[in-house]
């Protein structure tokens, strides 16, 4: 069954919770993890893609967005399900997507602004009603 953590940022800016999403993908990434991130809008997806890239010094984690072609460790995607094969899930999205159960874990990272943490509250009554395994970590 899948595995669902969430993790609760101090901070409250947007900016952060990509932040996040990168140290926890390149994290993954180093322990030979396959991530699919699901970001809210093509938007958000651009920014990750960027960031990826410059999020830290001498980072270098191999990855595409979901409309291009590759088999990469990391894809980027935000209105569909990944077509790779992966095992964990970052979900920057306000819902719970359709296809979360086919990945062995999944990570919903939530900030500080109260409309997201709204959102976050409601995945994580979604995630305890179907009775999947939940965690959650507090970061300073």
């Amino acid at each position: 069954m899948t595995r669902v953590d969430f993790y609760i940022l101090a901070v409250a800016d947007a900016a952060g919770r990509v932040r996040f999403a990168c140290r926890l993908t390149e994290k993954a990434f180093r322990t030979g993890h396959r991530i699919y991130l699901h970001s809210a809008s093509r938007q958000q997806a651009e920014q990750l893609d960027k960031q990826l890239w410059t999020f830290r010094p001498g980072s270098f984690i191999p990855h595409r967005c979901d409309h291009a072609r590759g088999d990469v460790p990391v894809v980027i995607g935000c209105d569909s399900e990944p077509e790779s094969e992966t095992d964990l899930l970052i979900n920057l999205a306000d819902e719970t997507p359709s296809f979360f159960s086919r990945f062995q874990r999944v990570a919903e990272i939530i900030n500080q602004d109260p409309e997201l943490r709204e959102r976050g509250r409601q995945r994580y009554r979604f995630y305890q009603e179907r009775g999947y395994s939940l965690t959650h970590h507090n970061i300073d």
